[in-house]
């Protein structure tokens, strides 16, 4: 059976088994069809159905997670684990608090971060976590409550040689910190490795909150460097207003972008004079308020509530903010608007037709699980830190996380040309991330 047959087969059996999961399904196949000519080259991955294998979470843990508002009344939400893959490290991976969180997204975010953890060479393996609760308008010690409910489940089951969850949509510092307090004060052991994202001063990173952006910027300057070209001068959009959002667009002025755009669930600001920063971090992580604050400090610049941001013209699109927010017909309004270059800074923000789109109008493109893994290694390198209870540098935690993109996105860049795809960073990225992950388990036998 070739590559492609066998690829059906396992497709058809994971949506048989996995029913009403759309975007774990979307993420399994995007996979699938990339790996083909791995399948066909390296028969041992059939024979040993690493494949079935990987698509199969190692472990799945959902538990009740109850808890008291600031009134009195009780809530009752759902929690999360899926601990996707210990092939070549304890699982890492972080967890989201939001109202759309289900099963079906944490595997389709697990499965994801498998092959990411992958491509960064690091020792780690795949998981995501997560709950329905939704902390927007919530007070802090409503969202203590939470966290700490949440823990006195999640405990059970992490450690820093089994499982290591960070933070992700909803989860900043301020719930690692509720989430790290609950964890030592149940076990009675400042085991800082547990957990990732950690404030500063009780065991954190440099360049930890500022990771995922960076590097999502680091890998779109290393794609425009294979064209003698770089991002100074670019007009960028940014999608979302959160750590990824706020730190891509600033290390993008930082290379020389104008960083023309952002937004949140409301709508978009555009400032063609480009983003100020500092407001932008005073409304999103200080005061916590709706991104229409921006124009009344800035009344030049424009908010458009209600419309996607790809509406706006850009040489450089980077979405930051969910799963799915760039449909076939934004897809058109970016190469309309003379996009060449799409990195997703986060998971899976791109619909399949989008993509279409972009391949046929020869936009460059960036996969999340190449260009966002700068946030995991940071974690891993922070998992690092708290190993030898050492504290690096900002400055030094930054060249390293560099060097990492760098890596990664010659590792995409080199398997793609090797399997006959060049340019083709969606190929070349599963491709490398899928192999690692493959050799680890072909090695350590039939688990």
């Amino acid at each position: 059976m070739s590559g492609r047959d066998k690829s059906a087969v396992i497709f058809a059996d994971v949506v048989r088994r996995n029913p009403g999961e759309s975007e774990f399904h979307q993420a399994v196949l995007e996979v699938l069809e990339s790996i083909i000519p791995a399948l066909d080259k390296h028969p041992e991955y059939t024979e040993a159905k690493i494949i079935e294998r990987i698509c199969e979470p190692e472990r799945q843990i959902i538990f009740r997670v109850p808890w008291e508002d600031d009134r009195g009344e009780v809530h009752i939400n759902r929690g999360f684990r899926v601990e996707f893959n210990s092939a070549l490290g304890p699982y890492k991976g972080g967890l989201r608090f939001h109202p759309s969180v289900n099963l079906g997204i944490v595997k389709f975010l697990g499965f994801e971060q498998t092959f990411k953890n992958g491509l960064t060479g690091m020792p780690i393996g795949g998981g995501k976590g997560g709950s329905d609760f939704d902390p927007k308008g919530r007070s802090d010690r409503e969202i203590m409550r939470f966290c700490q409910s949440f823990m006195n489940e999640l405990y059970r089951h992490i450690g820093e040689y089994t499982d290591v969850p960070a933070g992700d949509i909803g989860v900043g510092g301020r719930e690692i910190g509720y989430l790290f307090g609950q964890y030592k004060r149940i076990t009675n052991r400042y085991e800082s490795g547990v957990l990732t994202g950690k404030g500063l001063g009780y065991g954190g990173a440099q360049v930890r909150r500022e990771a995922t952006g960076y590097g999502a910027v680091f890998f779109a300057d290393e794609v425009l460097r294979t064209s003698s070209d770089r991002l100074d001068g670019k007009r960028v959009l940014v999608s979302g207003s959160g750590n990824v959002a706020i730190y891509a667009a600033e290390k993008a002025q930082q290379l020389g972008a104008v960083v023309i755009g952002c937004s949140d669930s409301s709508g978009y600001i555009r400032d063609d004079k480009g983003l100020d920063l500092e407001l932008l971090k005073e409304i999103k992580e200080l005061r916590r308020v709706r991104i229409d604050e921006y124009v009344r400090a800035r009344p030049h610049a424009a908010f458009v509530p209600g419309s996607p941001i790809w509406e706006v013209p850009c040489d450089v699109a980077i979405p930051c903010a969910t799963q799915n927010e760039i449909s076939a017909t934004d897809a058109a309004n970016l190469v309309e608007g003379g996009c060449r270059l799409v990195v997703e800074g986060a998971n899976m923000p791109t619909t399949p037709e989008a993509l279409r789109v972009f391949e046929g109008a020869g936009v460059r493109f960036a996969p999340g699980k190449a260009a966002n893994a700068g946030g995991v290694a940071a974690s891993a390198l922070e998992m690092q830190q708290n190993a030898s209870r050492d504290s690096w540098s900002f400055g030094y935690s930054e060249e390293r996380l560099q060097e990492i993109m760098k890596e990664i996105h010659a590792s995409c860049h080199t398997t793609a040309e090797e399997y006959g795809m060049p340019g083709n960073y969606v190929a070349g990225a599963n491709i490398a991330g899928f192999r690692r992950v493959a050799e680890a388990m072909l090695a350590l036998g039939l688990i």
